[in-house]
């Protein structure tokens, strides 16, 4: 194995691991601080975008690291997956840090799991994608199949609040804020989301070009 290759594989041993890290902490720091029952409350833990995205991204890292060969691990390696994950990841740090880490301020074991999950890992996920993701056959249609995944969430949210009374984010919480807000809210977030997916291929093209370009 390159040197190239042993780099790729520190990387991921080292993402796989923050990413499970903070995914087991901020599992162990709701239910010790839970508001509701234990069943209730683990729905709670997966009703989260930045939950389920960091999952999303930790599974990717573990398949490409120790099974790369399956099924899953072909899956993971392909450029339209990692930047689809890429998207997600990104997106998931800009929210926090422009909206809503203003609202809270999160202390001890819980100020480690928010600022893995929120600010180390996408970071690590888009260093990753940057430097050892494939980017190759990038195509400007994805963007809309990479949508399916923020539309499919918000109409689950909205769904399971309207019995539950349980929104996961301040900008989704109908009970306070009313279904027109909302779902304008909605509307713009999946728009950002489409906006930052084409950068995203975009950007991924001109990386693929210059990956492909042979030194003189």
């Amino acid at each position: 194995m390159n040197e190239y290759g042993k780099g790729r594989q520190l990387f991921l041993s080292a993402a796989a691991l923050l990413g499970w890290i903070a995914l087991i902490l901020q599992f162990y720091l709701i239910l010790r601080n839970r508001e509701a029952s234990v069943p209730e409350t683990i729905i709670r833990y997966f009703s989260f975008f930045t939950v389920l995205t960091n999952m999303l991204a930790a599974l990717c890292f573990s398949f490409l690291l120790l099974s790369p060969r399956s099924a899953f691990g072909i899956f993971f390696s392909r450029s339209a997956t990692l930047t689809a994950i890429a998207v997600y990841m990104f997106v998931v740090g800009m929210i926090y840090n422009l909206i809503l880490r203003s609202l809270w301020s999160p202390h001890g074991l819980q100020r480690i799991a928010d600022e893995l999950l929120h600010v180390v890992n996408p970071i690590c996920f888009l260093v990753f994608w940057i430097i050892y993701g494939s980017k190759s056959g990038l195509k400007w249609k994805y963007p809309f199949i990479w949508m399916i995944y923020p539309v499919m969430y918000v109409a689950y949210i909205l769904f399971r609040g309207s019995f539950s009374g349980f929104y996961p984010y301040p900008f989704s919480d109908v009970s306070r804020l009313g279904y027109p807000v909302v779902l304008l809210n909605c509307l713009k977030t999946v728009l950002a989301f489409f906006i930052i997916s084409l950068l995203f291929v975009g950007l991924g093209k001109q990386l693929g070009k210059r990956e492909s370009t042979p030194a003189l």
